[in-house]
């Protein structure tokens, strides 16, 4: 999940982020005589964004990404909505850790691809969610079982969904090939440290935060501390960009990140 409405251990209700209306939704019929319609142009369209990492250049994020190696990888189940927002942070998880999957979410006809990886028997995939709900009680495992998992020599996979918290409770419920795979709550007393929304409570944590709460609890800490300083240089890359402010100074988690480039550049 992400941004607006992400994962936590305590039941809430659905996001507020409205949907299209039906109507208009429904393909506009235009008839020659009819002009057409000026473009759409979203807040922030004018701003010149990095082809890399879809920031503005003021505050350009490539400097800062640093790949890391993990035992677990996430795949992650998208909405459609999210691919084209630049303050989505699913993609983060993409930029540090290599190995990372990307689906888009269909109802009627999934990728075939997430099919074929759900079915391959090195993997053990986990759909990480709430335990909030009793009808898949029966289900839910803790990070023991990805633990286990890995030292029973299989691949353990958070399958993270990624879009708003009404978005995905739909995708939860409307995904059958999701219904055989363990749930995988998280669990924890981190805040979230994302800037970009109010997010209904601060123990909301966005894609990226799970991700790295969920790799650090299973062992894989370097990966999480990456991704973790990754994160942080987004929120605040971001950030002062709203303001038209150059950072002028890396931040402590900017450092560690052109620290670690710097290393890897003179192992090599």
């Amino acid at each position: 999940m992400r941004d607006d409405a992400e994962l936590t251990t305590e039941s809430r209700p659905p996001s507020e982020t409205e949907f299209p209306s039906a109507e208009a939704s429904r393909e506009a019929v235009v008839d020659d005589a009819t002009p057409p319609r000026r473009e759409f142009k979203a807040r922030g369209s004018f701003v010149e964004r990095c082809d890399g990492c879809r920031l503005p250049v003021l505050n350009c994020l490539c400097p800062y990404r640093v790949m890391a190696t993990s035992d677990a990888q996430v795949w992650l189940l998208t909405h459609s909505y999210e691919h084209h927002k630049p303050t989505n942070t699913g993609r983060l998880i993409a930029d540090v850790l290599p190995q990372t999957q990307t689906f888009t979410w269909y109802r009627t006809e999934p990728e075939a691809r997430l099919l074929e990886l759900l079915a391959d028997r090195r993997y053990v995939p986990f759909v990480v969610f709430p335990d909030d709900q009793p009808d898949y009680q029966h289900r839910v495992v803790d990070e023991r079982a990805v633990i286990s998992a890995k030292q029973d020599g299989f691949i353990p996979v958070f399958i993270l969904i990624d879009g708003t918290w009404r978005q995905a409770r739909r995708i939860f419920r409307k995904s059958p090939y999701l219904d055989g795979l363990p749930v995988l709550p998280l669990h924890t007393d981190r805040l979230t440290r994302y800037r970009l929304r109010k997010p209904a409570s601060a123990s909301h944590l966005c894609t990226a935060e799970v991700a790295a709460e969920l790799l650090r609890k299973t062992g894989d800490v370097d990966a999480a501390d990456v991704l973790d300083d990754y994160f942080d240089a987004f929120n605040q890359s971001y950030a002062e960009s709203r303001f038209y402010r150059k950072i002028e100074k890396p931040s402590a988690a900017m450092q560690r990140l052109l620290d670690r480039r710097a290393l890897e550049t003179t192992d090599a």
